[in-house]
C-alpha cells in the first residue's frame, strides 16, 4: 500500500514538472503587421472625377435652320400618314462590263429660273422648311447624312462636322464689342453672321451617264449635290459662286423620297424630291464633263472662254447633243 501511495506521489511530481518545462518554452508570438493596401486618392483625381462629374456637355453646332412647329391637327384634309413611310426604290444593278458608254457630268441648277422654282419654295411644313436648301441642313443636323469637305475635292474622301459645316454656310464665329452709354465696351459677344436661305439658289450636281448594253437603256446616275454660296469679300471683289459641301446622293435619297416637291398647279398629286430627281425634272446647264476634257477642267477654264458666259453655255450645250447623238446613232430606224 505504501508502495502504490508512493508511485502516485512521483508521477503527480512528474506531470507538474512537464507542465512546468512546457510552460517556460511557449512563448509570446508577437502580432505581425497587416499591410493594408488602401488605395490613396490624390488630390488631382478627385478633381478629375469631379470634372468629369460636373463638366458640362460640348456644345453643339447648330446650322441656320429655321425652327418649324407641328401642326397639333391634321393640316390636310387627305390621308397622307403613309407619305411619311415611302422608301425609294432600288436601283437596277449595272454591270461594268455591259456599260459601253460611260462619262461623268457636272450640271450646275438655277431656282429662279421658271421650271426650277421648286428649289425655292419658301413655305413651312411638320416637316420643317421646304426650301431645297433647308433639306439638305435639316438631314445634316439630324445626322441623317455624312458631309463632305468640298474643298478637298468632289470625290467624297473628307467627312466634315457639323461644326465645319456651320462655318462654311454662315462664316467664321466674329467677336462682337458690346457698348454701354458712355461708349465703353461692356463686353464682347460671339456671334455668327445672319445667314438668308434665300441666298443659296444654285447648286451643282455631279452625275454618271452610262449606256447599258444589257438593257440597251441610256441611265442618268446621280452621284452628289453641293450647294453654291457667292463669296463677295470685305472690299467688295466678287469670287464668285464656290461649292459649300458635298452630300452623296444615294445616301440622301430615303430623306428626299420623305419630303415633297412643290407643285403649283397640283392636279393630280405631288412627287417628291427623288422623283423629281430620278425623272430629271429640273433644269441644269453642264459646266464640266469628261467627254473630250484630258486636263479635267471646267468649261469657263478652257482657253478663250473664261470672260464668255455665252461660249460656256453653248459648249455646255454641245457636250448635251454628243451624248445625245451617241444614243441615237445606235439604233437604225
Amino acid at each position: 500500500m505504501k508502495n502504490l501511495i508512493k508511485a502516485l506521489w512521483i508521477v503527480l511530481l512528474l506531470a507538474g514538472t512537464a507542465d512546468t518545462a512546457m510552460a517556460q518554452k511557449k512563448k509570446v508570438t508577437p502580432r505581425k503587421s497587416v499591410k493594408r493596401t488602401t488605395k490613396k486618392t490624390t488630390t488631382a483625381n478627385v478633381a478629375t472625377t469631379d470634372n468629369a462629374a460636373v463638366a458640362p456637355a460640348p456644345e453643339t453646332d447648330t446650322l441656320p435652320i429655321k425652327q418649324i412647329k407641328k401642326s397639333l391637327r391634321p393640316d390636310e384634309a387627305v390621308d397622307a400618314a403613309a407619305l411619311a413611310d415611302r422608301i425609294p426604290l432600288p436601283y437596277e444593278h449595272l454591270r461594268a462590263d455591259d456599260a459601253v458608254y460611260r462619262h461623268k457630268i457636272w450640271r450646275e441648277i438655277d431656282g429662279r429660273e421658271k421650271m426650277n422654282q421648286p428649289f425655292m419654295y419658301a413655305a413651312d411644313d411638320n416637316t420643317g422648311n421646304q426650301r431645297f436648301i433647308s433639306i439638305l441642313l435639316t438631314a445634316i443636323q439630324n445626322d441623317s447624312i455624312t458631309v463632305f469637305d468640298a474643298a478637298a475635292d468632289d470625290r467624297f474622301t473628307t467627312p466634315m462636322t457639323k461644326a465645319q459645316v456651320a462655318q462654311a454656310v454662315a462664316g467664321e464665329v466674329i467677336d462682337v464689342p458690346i457698348y454701354g452709354e458712355n461708349g465703353e465696351v461692356t463686353r464682347v459677344d460671339r456671334k455668327r453672321n445672319e445667314v438668308s436661305l434665300d441666298s443659296f439658289y444654285r447648286f451643282r450636281i455631279k452625275e454618271e451617264v452610262i449606256f447599258d448594253k444589257e438593257s440597251s437603256r441610256l441611265f442618268w446616275r446621280i452621284l452628289g449635290i453641293a450647294p453654291l454660296k457667292k463669296i463677295v469679300t470685305t472690299e467688295g471683289l466678287d469670287l464668285g459662286f464656290t461649292e459649300l459641301f458635298w452630300v452623296y446622293y444615294p445616301d440622301m435619297r430615303p430623306v428626299f423620297a420623305k419630303n415633297n416637291v412643290y407643285n403649283g398647279k397640283n392636279y393630280g398629286a405631288r412627287m417628291s424630291w427623288e422623283e423629281l430627281f430620278e425623272g430629271r425634272m429640273f433644269s441644269g446647264r453642264i459646266v464640266k464633263s469628261t467627254i473630250e476634257n484630258p486636263g479635267d477642267k471646267y468649261i469657263k477654264e478652257y482657253g478663250g472662254m473664261t470672260d464668255k458666259p455665252i461660249l460656256q453655255l453653248m459648249e455646255g450645250e454641245r457636250v448635251k447633243e454628243k451624248i445625245f447623238n451617241y444614243e441615237q446613232d445606235l439604233w437604225s430606224y
